[in-house]
């Protein structure tokens, strides 16, 4: 499996509301490619807790890694305060509207 494609991959996915990445947005961390065992571990990092979205999120990163061939392991947390200020300006700013808003 090639890498840049993993990552590209990976900088493609956004979120549903908000025109911009996970990765950008800071909800997917810690990423770390197993090429050996076929598998890609990361951190899903939430503003809040109880985000309702949170299935649609994870799915939208399970699903292009499982066509690439790709198990995902993940663990999550929530955001520190300085992610969740970076992520609401973020949010602010690329708003693409609808009910999936975490901050708004």
């Amino acid at each position: 499996m090639d890498y840049f494609k993993v990552i590209q991959t990976l900088e493609s996915i956004q979120h549903p509301a908000i025109a911009t990445s996970l990765i950008n947005l800071g909800i997917l961390q810690d990423i770390d490619f197993d090429e050996k065992n076929n598998k890609l571990k990361a951190t899903f990092v939430w503003p809040f807790p109880n985000i309702p979205i949170r299935d649609q999120i994870i799915n939208s990163v399970k699903i292009p890694l499982n066509q690439l061939g790709l198990d995902l392991e993940y663990n999550e947390r929530i955001m520190n305060e300085n992610e969740k200020q970076k992520f609401l300006e973020l949010e602010k700013q690329y708003w693409r509207g609808g009910s999936a808003g975490c901050g708004m």
